[in-house]
């Protein structure tokens, strides 16, 4: 078991050690063991980690203890995705050299990835602390601070790190995903394109750029991302991020069979990469359909969750405009992409020892008023104390029953698009963290959005009242009529602030965050461009 991080030294203040030298790295061993170290190191910088890892090996037989063996051989395990093993090596580093800010950084950037956010900030901060100089610890700490939700501190995090090394791509990178989220989209491009000054090859960077949607690419701009796309040297992953990035470019100079054909190669790459079932999924929707084909009696008190409005509904299908609309009410709590809703699901799981929505049938009133309870506790962090809260967790879909059974005074609102434009703009978006495995085919794209439609005619069937369409394209040609009937349905008074969203200070972090800073276009129809090269797809969807 992993020693508690608490009962790790970190040190009594940022004075008290002296920076670390190399001569303090290979301390402590002989010559033998310093030729080791230093050949091992130079392994790792080529990316030999093999050859790398037999000279840590000659280092161990010296000293299996020795900090900065073990804080290579954490490399070495991170670069092969065995995070854990890195974890336990870095935490032994950090017992022999509690003020090595290289192994504070590492490990405090490996515990955030892995869910311990709390101590993962910690010592972070506390690398920052021991080097100043640091820019990989500022940047890390910028990444676990956006994570969090800190966004004012993050954004100066990025930029103490390019003060520290204006040639850092990930920080130009890392501070462009900032400050997109932000609004400052003209910002948020200036710094994709530094990025792109200092390495001309960064795919991801080029990507950012062309993701921001507002923004489009010059021609020496396409021809570079053109030569880049082309280049035989690419792995399948920067590839396909120079593809999503030319396809957009592509589209915007209305070449669209060219753009459909790199889009699809983009796509076919990614889909490689995600595991995903399409009839393993339909068995599932078929279970909640099973479930809650009489829905559960739910909590007693029926204004539990009164608060909450639920926004669901597929990628690209204006869930963030309806939130940014609802965020912009004074009173209303936008909280964006939460996990709340699954979370307390998953603990009952866990807490019973199957999983959803297996145990439903043996749910109790007191037991769904348990689980609401227990969803509003989790969100009170981030709940301001306004009349409503929104959570747009788009996947919600899939458990309206269970949600509607622990907090009967919640509202869904259900954002719907022209399903050949969603899906369509779905395959054109390479999604983030979050891979929405059934994006990469078309094929697959029109059989999900069926299995939506489906399952969200169930919901309003047993709901009724309970879930309110939004329609995008409605939404566009009459936005006045359809922010009244929105705001109405959530039980609050119009304000005209809902009308002007695009003027709404707050942190926004999906594909359309540059999009709503702007005002509503009618422009956003693109998929009849493409004419019968999306075939394919409206016969997925059952239209042709």
């Amino acid at each position: 078991m992993a020693e508690p991080l608490q009962r790790i030294p970190v040190g009594a203040t940022p004075s008290s050690p002296r920076r670390l030298t190399p001569a303090d790295r290979l301390a402590g061993l002989p010559t033998e063991g310093v030729a080791a170290l230093v050949e091992a190191s130079n392994q790792l910088g080529a990316g030999r980690f093999d050859d790398a890892q037999g000279a840590l090996e000659r280092v161990f037989a010296l000293d299996a203890e020795h900090a900065e063996a073990l804080r290579m051989q954490a490399v070495i395990l991170s670069k092969r995705g065995r995070r854990d093993e890195a974890i336990a090596s870095l935490r032994r580093a950090l017992r022999r050299q509690p003020h090595d800010p290289l192994i504070l950084n590492h490990l405090g950037a490996l515990l955030h990835e892995t869910g311990d956010a709390a101590n993962g900030l910690i010592l972070l901060r506390r690398a920052c602390e021991l080097d100043p100089a640091l820019a990989t610890a500022w940047l890390n700490l910028g990444r676990a601070l956006t994570d969090e939700s800190h966004v004012e501190e993050a954004a100066a995090a990025f930029e103490r790190a390019l003060a520290c090394d204006p040639r850092n791509v990930p920080a130009h990178i890392a501070h462009g995903d900032m400050l997109k989220s932000l609004g400052r989209t003209a910002d948020a491009a200036a710094a994709y394109r530094s990025a792109i000054r200092v390495q001309p090859d960064s795919t991801r960077a080029w990507f950012g750029l062309a993701d921001l949607k507002t923004e489009r690419l010059d021609k020496d701009e396409i021809a570079a991302l053109e030569r880049l796309y082309a280049e035989p040297k690419l792995d399948d992953g920067d590839r396909a991020f120079a593809g999503f990035a030319l396809g957009k470019a592509l589209e915007d100079e209305t070449r669209y069979a060219e753009a459909f054909e790199v889009f699809s190669k983009a796509n076919a790459i990614w889909r490689r990469r995600v595991q995903w079932n399409l009839p393993e999924f339909g068995a599932l929707l078929d279970r909640f359909t099973d479930a809650f084909a009489t829905p559960p009696a739910g909590a007693p008190d029926r204004t539990l969750g009164q608060e909450a409005v639920f926004i669901v509904s597929l990628p690209r299908s204006g869930s963030t405009l309806t939130e940014q609309i609802l965020a912009a009410h004074p009173d209303v709590e936008g909280g964006g992409e939460v996990s709340d809703l699954v979370a307390t699901i998953q603990a009952e799981s866990q807490r019973r020892g199957e999983v959803f929505p297996n145990w439903v049938p043996q749910m109790t009133p007191e037991d769904w008023q348990r689980l609401g309870h227990d969803y509003l506790a989790r969100t009170a962090h981030w709940r301001s104390g306004r009349k409503r809260f929104t959570d747009k967790a788009l996947t919600n879909w899939l458990f309206l029953g269970a949600a509607l059974a622990m907090l009967p005074g919640a509202r869904f609102v259900n954002c719907r698009r022209d399903p050949v434009e969603t899906c369509w703009s779905c395959y054109k978006q390479l999604f983030g963290r979050n891979p929405h495995p059934f994006s990469y085919t078309l094929e697959e794209l029109g059989a999900y959005w069926q299995h939506y439609d489906r399952l969200m005619s169930f919901w309003h069937a047993r709901y009724p009242g309970k879930v309110y369409d939004q329609v995008y394209e409605d939404l566009l040609a009459d936005p006045e009529t359809q922010v009244r009937r929105l705001l109405s349905f959530c039980d609050l008074d119009f304000d005209p602030s809902s009308l002007a969203f695009h003027k709404a200070k707050r942190t926004v972090r999906t594909a359309s965050a540059a999009q709503v800073r702007e005002p509503l276009r009618g422009d956003t129809a693109r998929a009849h461009l493409y004419g019968t090269l999306l075939d394919p797809l409206r016969r997925s969807l059952g239209l042709s």
